[in-house]
């Protein structure tokens, strides 16, 4: 416990000397989590005009939040960088990605506060391969998992015995779980952070669409931060883990639970993703 409070001061002081030199991000990829939210990023810090931060996944609006703002500006490029760009390309942003700000009502909250005319991005998946990929990732080199057939059971059952949705009041509560299912219902996500930010502030595309034709998503997303066209050299789009298939009968429960929360979805956001296989 020592150490970790000597490394958060150390962390906060030597962030302090530089922070205040340092912009803030222009861009945020917010989620959602397993849906190639670090690809997007380095897809769009291929840009000639965008500057990345200095790492993946910063986390300052969940868990790193109480490590002040001067740290988390430390994580950007200095104004005189930002400068440096925008003299030789005429346009220059930063960014960052954290997957699970999407899940988080209170991150929302703490954007909204102090970063109110950010551009928010959010990448989704369809939320069958969503939910098994995560679990791959937790099951991977342990032994003694339930099965991926087990978990889900379980969670729709604790489904039907409780409706609730993630709210700031309840999210430590749903957060302890491994909520397969639950991450996988963008709508209810989605409903926080359109009632905080306006909907042309939020950018929505899909995994399905940026891996079928990178090309034209990049395009959008490009055009939607105000960027020049630029046809990236090394898209990391399609470097995906392959796992084994899912069994059929599994597959086909997801689809029918799935079916009217990704209809919700769809009727918001006025767009409609090929989910439905």
């Amino acid at each position: 416990m020592l150490k970790k409070i000597y490394w958060n001061f150390i962390k906060r002081n030597t962030a302090g000397i530089t922070g205040p030199f340092r912009v803030l991000p222009d861009f945020i990829i917010i989620g959602s989590m397993k849906c190639g939210t670090t690809s997007l990023y380095y897809d769009i810090c291929e840009h000639p005009c965008a500057s990345a931060a200095a790492r993946d996944e910063i986390g300052f609006f969940d868990s790193n939040f109480h490590l002040g703002l001067n740290w988390y500006r430390s994580m950007f490029p200095t104004k005189g960088q930002i400068e440096d760009i925008k003299h030789k390309e005429g346009v220059a942003i930063t960014g960052e990605d954290t997957p699970f700000y999407f899940w988080n009502p209170i991150a929302a909250k703490r954007i909204q506060k102090l970063l109110p005319n950010t551009k928010l991005i959010i990448i989704l998946r369809n939320p069958i391969d969503r939910a098994y990929s995560e679990y791959q990732d937790l099951a991977s080199n342990k032994s003694n998992f339930p099965s991926f057939e087990t978990v889900i059971e379980n969670e729709m059952n604790s489904q039907r015995n409780n409706t609730d949705i993630i709210t700031e009041e309840n999210f430590e509560v749903f957060n302890q779980k491994n909520s397969y299912l639950l991450k996988g219902i963008y709508v209810d996500q989605l409903k926080i952070w359109t009632s905080l930010f306006p909907k042309e502030q939020i950018f929505i595309l899909s995994t399905e669409n940026l891996n079928s034709d990178p090309i034209s998503a990049l395009g959008s997303v490009f055009q939607y931060l105000n960027l020049p066209d630029y046809k990236i050299k090394n898209s990391q789009h399609q470097k995906q883990k392959k796992y084994s298939p899912m069994k059929t009968e599994t597959r086909n429960e997801l689809i029918e639970f799935f079916k009217p929360h990704n209809e919700r979805l769809f009727k918001m956001i006025n767009k409609k993703f090929d989910w439905d296989k």
